[in-house]
């Protein structure tokens, strides 16, 4: 199967040598920049549409694992060509979607899961089980048939892409799956559940494979949108303030983003860095409806001193120090 190839280091406007703390950096800048909040309501279509484009490729190029998963491919395909991975291509969480007898690989197309079909083919779901993940359940499931009887057909997985407003709040989505045999493009309604997390699945029911003792299940993987300003821990959000050293020395207020509105923190004089200043309960939603907490997380930024001035300055406080 051919799909389009995506130049992840072109969507991020990095080099292929870029360090990880390059890629992270271009990642922040365009996330804030194409953020659906921050954009026009006439735009807001597109800067969904771009913010998830540079979520995909920090979510492959941010991996180290993925990143050379991707890398292997090599270096000299353009961005929109068709691409065939090359011979014996992928192992773990390579090309998906293959028959459970081994067989020839099967073309399934997930639409409005937030992932392209290039992600979906060679970092995405396929056939599979439940994993270590909790579930949730979203329309009955089957028992599997004993060996020597009739089998369940397999199930299907694809990874979901979920906004943190989602999985705070709840949503119901739309998703579209094509099968290979022909039978048209099936829509499906998906219950994003409030409190769901990073690799937790949503199960609905005979939407994978058909078999004799019944259909499999469709398992949708939870992948969490990363969020220009937010890392996220579980329940809990953390918010990296980089700081000058003046500001900590002499301590300061200042303006944090949460996920509803800014708030005021104030950091005490002579806090250092890596300390984490904790906003309780502004955290995400947990599924008993609490919330986790918001942790402010001081980063001082040293300056280099570049000119004559700066040294000066730096030698008078070390003096006075």
């Amino acid at each position: 199967m051919s799909v389009r190839y995506r130049d992840y280091y072109e969507v991020l406007g990095v080099s292929r040598e870029a360090s990880q703390d390059e890629i992270k950096k271009a990642f922040r800048k365009l996330a804030r920049q194409h953020h659906p909040d921050h954009a026009a309501e006439a735009d807001k279509d597109s800067a969904e549409a771009k913010f998830k484009e540079i979520n995909e490729a920090y979510e492959v190029l941010g991996d180290p694992d993925k990143r050379e998963k991707y890398d292997a491919m090599g270096s000299n395909w353009q961005a929109g060509a068709d691409f065939t991975p090359p011979p014996n291509w992928g192992g773990p969480g390579g090309v998906k979607f293959r028959t459970s007898g081994g067989g020839m690989p099967r073309d399934f197309h997930f639409g409005g899961t937030g992932f392209s079909d290039f992600f979906e083919q060679f970092f995405g779901g396929g056939m599979g089980g439940g994993g270590a993940y909790s579930d949730f359940a979203d329309g009955g499931g089957f028992s599997r048939g004993g060996y020597g009887g009739p089998q369940r057909g397999a199930d299907l997985t694809a990874d979901l892409l979920v906004t943190l407003e989602e999985a705070n709040n709840g949503s119901v989505r739309e998703i579209s799956l094509r099968r290979p045999d022909g039978t048209g493009t099936e829509k499906l309604r998906v219950k994003v559940p409030a409190g769901v997390r990073e690799g937790q699945q949503i199960r609905l029911g005979g939407k994978g494979q058909p078999g004799a003792a019944g259909a499999g299940d469709l398992l949708l993987r939870v992948k969490l949108e990363r969020h220009p300003d937010f890392r996220v821990e579980g329940a809990d959000l953390v918010y990296e303030l980089e700081l000058k050293p003046w500001d900590v020395a002499l301590g300061i207020k200042k303006a944090v983003p949460t996920l509803k509105e800014r708030v005021s923190v104030t950091i005490p004089a002579g806090c250092p860095s890596g300390r984490r200043l904790r906003l309780k309960g502004l955290g995400m939603k947990k599924a008993d409806g609490t919330r986790g907490d918001l942790y402010v997380a001081v980063i001082v930024e040293v300056p280099a001193a570049t000119t004559d001035a700066q040294r000066e300055a730096w030698e008078q406080l070390k003096a006075v120090y």
